[in-house]
């Protein structure tokens, strides 16, 4: 057996816990954007925290695809493809489900209320809650099937079972060259001619295409080393293609399908990839450890990316209308969100093992 599949990858962990910190602070920058979310502040802010939206929203949920299928790999070598199964159904399903139907209602209210979309309480808000599908932010349909923020714990479910056939049949790749630097690339770019269903940022295929390369290409026990050697290159063009990317949709994005538009979507495209790859060289550098922190924090990622939109919606809702600075504003919703979350999973949902089932983690029996 593969020694690389056995041995457990802190860098991995790191990621993990750094990226859901990331999609936490990406959601508090969605209240002061300009794009469309369940609640915004009575002043919206188009400098700065836009800049940060789109920085991190380029790479946050493509980062967490391919750490999805790079942990699939060792998941496989441990487990049979029943337990997988019936692990991913568990572990994403049960959180799925108990988004859908608790966490989702309060937070589509709020959007309807702050709206003027339905005028009430949220009691009578309920059993509206299943009249029509919610598709999308400022739509008609009420019930959140994909949990909201949780979308990605149903898209990976999906993933997961679509993909293991695959996975059974063709072996995975064993060495990693330069020429993959511009292939995978390239592949990514040319799925932008398929369009399905746009979530985060980016179409359901690019998902899974960088889920599929999590599992065969970033899992390559040669992956690191190919990374190592071409860093520097890598560093240089994801700076300079994000900074294209920023400025470029600041100034105004192309019209849809013209040549500008593709070479809008490819600057993007290597923006992200150049970024996941300087994500991995650098953990794999520097975060190869493990600690009482990243003990700790690995746990608390699943139940705090569960918990942490309904978190910041709520905050939200209580202050967008009032005279504070944008700055301020800002400082206390992400602060209070923070605090309010970790003080719920450490002294309540870790503690519970319905609750650490239904966030996510498996049942402390001890």
């Amino acid at each position: 057996m593969d020694v690389n599949k056995t041995v457990r990858q802190y860098d991995l962990d790191w990621i993990r816990v750094i990226a859901t910190i990331g999609v936490f602070l990406y959601h508090c920058s969605m209240f002061f954007n300009p794009f469309p979310w369940h609640v915004k502040n009575n002043t919206i802010d188009t400098s700065w925290i836009l800049v940060f939206s789109l920085f991190v929203g380029v790479w946050i949920m493509p980062i967490f695809f391919a750490i999805s299928g790079m942990n699939t790999i060792h998941s496989l070598t441990k487990r049979s493809t029943f337990t997988f199964l019936k692990e991913r159904f568990i572990r994403l399903g049960i959180p799925l489900v108990f988004g859908v139907f608790i966490l989702s209602p309060p937070q589509v209210f709020i959007e309807r209320i702050t709206n003027d979309q339905f005028s009430g309480t949220f009691l009578q808000f309920l059993p509206t809650y299943f009249d029509g599908l919610y598709l999308d932010i400022g739509g008609n349909g009420n019930f959140a099937f994909s949990g909201l923020h949780l979308w990605y714990l149903l898209v990976l479910l999906v993933f997961s079972i679509v993909a293991l056939p695959i996975f059974k049949l063709l072996p995975q790749v064993k060495k990693f060259s330069g020429f993959h630097f511009l292939l995978l690339p390239f592949i990514l770019f040319l799925s932008g001619v398929i369009n399905t269903l746009g979530l985060g940022g980016w179409d359901l295929v690019f998902y899974f295409i960088i889920f599929i390369y999590g599992y065969y290409f970033f899992s390559s026990a040669t992956f690191k080393p190919a990374l190592k050697s071409n860093y520097k290159k890598l560093v240089v063009i994801a700076i300079i293609t994000s900074v294209i990317y920023i400025v470029w949709f600041m100034i105004g994005l192309p019209v849809a399908g013209s040549i500008q538009d593709y070479l809008f979507y490819g600057v993007k495209v290597i923006a992200c990839w150049s970024w996941l790859c300087v994500i991995f060289s650098l953990a794999a550098k520097y975060l190869a450890f493990s600690n009482r922190f990243l003990t700790y924090s690995s746990e608390a990622s699943m139940p705090f990316y569960v918990l942490h939109q309904p978190i910041i919606v709520f905050i939200g809702f209580l202050i967008h209308d009032l005279s504070w600075p944008i700055l301020y504003k800002m400082i206390f919703l992400i602060l209070s969100s923070f605090s309010i979350i970790m003080l719920i999973y450490h002294f309540v949902i870790r503690k519970i093992n319905i609750l650490r089932i239904l966030f996510g983690l498996k049942g402390n029996y001890r």
